[in-house]
């Protein structure tokens, strides 16, 4: 690995620390180092907070005072998993930032698509006169922020599959009546998981079987925004998941557009016709950037055919049932297996077209 390797290894690991804070804007770390060794670093503030490279200047600052960082800033490298910003947004663009301090040199993981960056920002770096590098672990700090991209450049949130099955291929006993497969490691993760999203969703029939809430209970952070499809609003308002408005619930269906306090009826015309991808337009209008589907089989079924997802998430139980709701089948192969105590996570992501 060379230094340049080593020091963008850094900002992926810093970017991931946002998770679930910076949406709709991406995940970034910042690095800042001179002569091999690191000055200050920083990540992306959560949603209209100061971006990354602002943080990681402000920690030389802290770390050595304006008048030695002033000094020590130009003759640095800086750098960033996404190219800085070149536009005026929630905040100033950092590429003026970098160039006001005069930075030696820039190193950038991948370019933003985003249409008001796009090369610009590199591009404001070079017109002063900074070396600047692009494509250090670019596939790496692409995935980082896999939400990001699918979200400018498909206009949809991107899709996460989620749910959990028995050794020999169930996901749900026959029946209106609920089995839990995986362990406690594992549900917990789940919840971790709710933390790092901008929402999730069931349909009607898991709604009325397993009375979910879809909130964060056994994790930090923030909990989801909920979504639930309800053709006919056939969940009562009794429902742990309509009663709970701790955030808000999202219900597509075809009789009712209003909104309720932390309810939002969205009626869609035409139901049947393209449903998976109505729905995610709406939520990309709603600036939702990612959406965990946790079920049931006629959901997840919907978008797996309509080929509107991009990873899954299966944990595989130890449990044997010998009958019951068979499990989504998935096309493609496992890109990894993780153990979580006794059960196995199988991730799949989907190949790009």
């Amino acid at each position: 690995m060379t230094e340049d390797q080593r020091f963008m290894s850094r900002c992926i690991a810093l970017a991931q620390l946002g998770a679930g804070t910076t949406s709709p804007n991406p995940m970034v770390g910042a690095v800042i180092v001179y002569e091999g060794k690191i000055l200050g670093e920083g990540y992306t503030s959560p949603y209209g907070g100061a971006h990354a490279e602002v943080n990681a200047v402000e920690a030389v600052k802290t770390n050595y005072g304006d008048g030695q960082a002033n000094e020590l800033l130009k003759q640095s490298t800086v750098y960033v998993s996404l190219e800085p910003c070149a536009h005026y947004g929630k905040t100033p663009p950092c590429a003026d930032m970098l160039v006001r301090h005069g930075v030696r040199r820039v190193v950038v993981g991948c370019e933003d698509p985003f249409a008001k960056v796009n090369g610009l920002g590199i591009a404001k770096l070079r017109d002063a006169g900074i070396d600047v590098e692009v494509g250090v672990l670019e596939e790496e700090c692409r995935f980082v922020n896999r939400r990001f991209f699918t979200r400018i450049g498909q206009h949809r949130p991107y899709v996460i599959l989620k749910w959990a099955e028995t050794k020999d291929g169930y996901f749900a006993p026959i029946g209106d009546r609920q089995a839990w497969i995986s362990n406690r490691a594992s549900r917990q993760l789940s919840h971790k998981w709710r933390s790092e999203e901008d929402a999730i969703m069931v349909g009607a029939a898991t709604a009325l079987i397993d009375d979910p809430m879809l909130n964060n209970r056994l994790w930090s952070g923030k909990s989801p925004k909920r979504v639930l499809i309800d053709r006919n609003l056939a969940v009562p308002k009794t429902a742990r998941l309509l009663m709970d408005d701790s955030t808000d619930l999202i219900i597509f269906n075809e009789e009712k557009a209003a909104w309720d306090g932390h309810l939002k009826y969205i009626a869609l015309e035409n139901y049947d016709l393209y449903l998976p991808h109505n729905i995610l337009y709406q939520l990309y209008l709603m600036d939702v950037q990612s959406l965990i589907i946790e079920g049931g089989g006629k959901t997840l079924n919907r978008f797996i055919e309509a080929g509107l997802w991009d990873e899954a998430r299966v944990f595989v139980g130890e449990c044997v049932w010998g009958e019951g709701i068979a499990a989504p089948r998935m096309e493609g192969a496992v890109g990894e297996e993780i153990a979580v105590a006794s059960d196995r996570l199988k991730l799949y992501y989907k190949a790009s077209s």
